[in-house]
């Protein structure tokens, strides 16, 4: 793992300690499942000399900097998720390869969740798109997740949601088919179901961040405020906690 995977010279590491002892027993079975998917299918692409970014641009040619792989995005009808992979150029990241950036559009949305009402929105043109985003994951060399973190609405190019609309989300984001790659897919939606704590926290500190930051000009369009949340990851740490905390 690079010695310093900080995607942002703004905004502080948020600290999140790795203790799972007082989460229902429904949800941390559930993540120590996610934890066991995501390090299997890892150790089966591993095993051929893959890894889930590999695996995602294999077939995509040349590799282009700001590209979205595959192109188009993977986006879920049934359930509204869409998901991509992209990477900034050399001198605008530090420590990772690329990221994954992760949606939900209102297909999936839980009834009653609309975006929020900022000073200049504006409403869609169709409703489903209004798209929100989850979560972004670093990758770095190997191919190995190292960063969550969450950005400014300028980003993407989202509608923005106040985080506590965001959280029940999380439970929605499925990829239930096979396209682009059925390994990557599954292993995204491990992912975030397994790191679900440092999720909401880092959602919890986005709103915070961009209170904080809201000064005379818009602050989802400023373009000094990029990531607003952000911490480092370990699937095998991550995978020891949960399971020492079910034991």
């Amino acid at each position: 793992m690079p010695a310093d995977p900080q995607p942002s010279d703004v905004v502080a590491e948020t600290t999140i300690p790795l203790d799972f002892a007082r989460l229902p027993a429904a949800r941390l079975s559930r993540m120590v499942g996610a934890a066991e998917e995501a390090l299997e299918i890892a150790r089966l692409l591993a095993k051929t000399g893959d890894n889930v970014v590999g695996e995602l641009i294999k077939n995509a040619g040349t590799f282009y900097e700001w590209n979205h792989y595959p192109d188009g995005d993977v986006y879920d009808a049934e359930t509204g998720s869409q998901f991509y992979y992209h990477a900034h150029p050399a001198n605008l990241r530090t420590g990772e390869h690329g990221h994954f950036h992760t949606f939900l559009r209102p297909a999936g949305m839980p009834a009653g969740i609309a975006p929020a009402r900022v000073p200049d929105f504006v409403p869609p043109k169709e409703p489903n798109d209004a798209l929100c985003h989850l979560i972004g994951i670093s990758m770095d060399d190997l191919g190995a997740p190292i960063c969550l973190f969450t950005v400014n609405r300028w980003v993407t190019g989202e509608y923005w949601y106040d985080g506590a609309d965001i959280l029940p989300m999380l439970d929605r984001f499925e990829i239930s088919h096979t396209q682009p790659s059925w390994p990557v897919n599954r292993w995204l939606v491990a992912v975030l179901r397994m790191f679900r704590p440092q999720i909401e926290a880092l959602i919890r500190a986005r709103d915070g961040t961009v209170a904080a930051w809201q000064g005379e000009e818009n602050v989802f369009d400023d373009r000094g405020l990029e990531v607003t949340s952000w911490c480092r990851i370990s699937l095998v740490e991550q995978a020891t906690a949960l399971d020492a905390a079910q034991a």
